[in-house]
């Protein structure tokens, strides 16, 4: 008989899939153990469309406004014309009321489950007149929520082009967020090969863009006279230029706002290198990873170790105020 210390943990919920389609109003639930795209759905055969993640705790979707807005944003930059807000809500619902009502303990009232919901839209198959549209509901990676705690490892890469990119060349669609993210999955998988575990990409011009799948961030604290014969400290949070050619981070927004509120100063680039650093502490932000503490950049240690966990609590007790 097998002891309850020894018992193997209960396997995490199946994936679920709700489609949005116009004859059911609150989404379609497809089974995503079965085939459910067409092969001729130019989001399978060209990366043609966008999407959105976003963490789901004790059944409530954060930040879903901002996620709304940027998909929105992303499809309008694809001439993608998507469904409304409403329709996504009620979709989202499903999802995760269907996630949830397969692991009841985690769906009781006050539960901290964690679910990770994407928005996904395709231009369709080859000839339709109308996107393809679905929410999935699926858990987070262990790897995610390990990272928050022990933090990254970090390497250097180039992207290959300059900061001004953006703005010359719009059509590189790089504020938006595609499904084309076969350079992304690469740039990880590079750093994996050379001992890393994330990337910070870099413009051909020296600047600090972003990580693969997240937003950079840097803080410096700063002393001084307050002329009462005390000791002031300014604490300052920095994140790269947004019209550098990156992608607009939703999680970074949202504790901005919060940091604003505590007392930060923030900031935003031009960022080089070396301004990661020497800084007090770095982190890579995201949705569903949160925010992950940077311990080495290309070998070199970032900041001091107690100070930057003392920094990563205090910034992710302000993120968990966030909606």
């Amino acid at each position: 008989m097998t002891s309850p210390a020894s018992a193997p943990a209960p396997a995490p919920p199946a994936t679920v899939l709700v489609f949005l389609d116009p004859e059911f109003r609150d989404g379609r639930v497809a089974d995503a153990s079965r085939p459910q795209l067409m092969a001729t759905d130019q989001g399978a055969t060209r990366g043609d469309g966008v999407f959105e993640s976003l963490l789901a705790v004790g059944g409530r979707p954060r930040k879903l406004q901002a996620h709304l807005n940027r998909l929105a944003g992303s499809a309008r930059l694809l001439e993608l014309d998507i469904p409304a807000e409403d329709a996504w809500r009620r979709a989202i619902g499903t999802a995760i009321g269907e996630y949830r009502s397969q692991d009841p303990a985690a769906a009781e009232a006050g539960g901290t489950d964690e679910v990770v919901v994407k928005l996904l839209v395709t231009r369709g198959a080859e000839g339709a007149s109308t996107p393809t549209c679905w929410v999935q509901a699926s858990p987070p990676a262990a790897a995610g929520r390990r990272q928050r705690e022990t933090g990254v490892d970090v390497i250097l890469l180039d992207r290959g082009y300059d900061s001004d990119v953006g703005e010359r060349a719009p059509w590189l669609l790089l504020g938006a967020k595609t499904l084309s993210y076969a350079v992304n999955m690469a740039a990880l998988r590079y750093a994996h090969e050379h001992g890393a575990d994330d990337v910070i990409f870099t413009s051909a011009d020296g600047r600090v863009l972003e990580g693969p799948t997240s937003t950079v961030l840097l803080a410096h604290l700063e002393t001084s006279d307050d002329g009462a014969g005390g000791v002031r400290t300014v604490r300052r949070l920095i994140t790269p230029q947004l019209d550098s050619g990156i992608l607009p981070g939703t999680s970074q927004g949202a504790l901005f706002t919060a940091a604003k509120a505590a007392g930060w100063e923030l900031g935003y680039g031009p960022l080089e290198p070396k301004d990661l650093l020497d800084a007090d502490a770095v982190w890579l932000i995201s949705s569903i990873r949160l925010l992950a503490p940077v311990n080495h950049i290309d070998g070199q240690e970032i900041g001091n170790p107690e100070l930057r966990r003392q920094l990563t609590a205090e910034l992710n007790a302000l993120f968990a105020t966030v909606e």
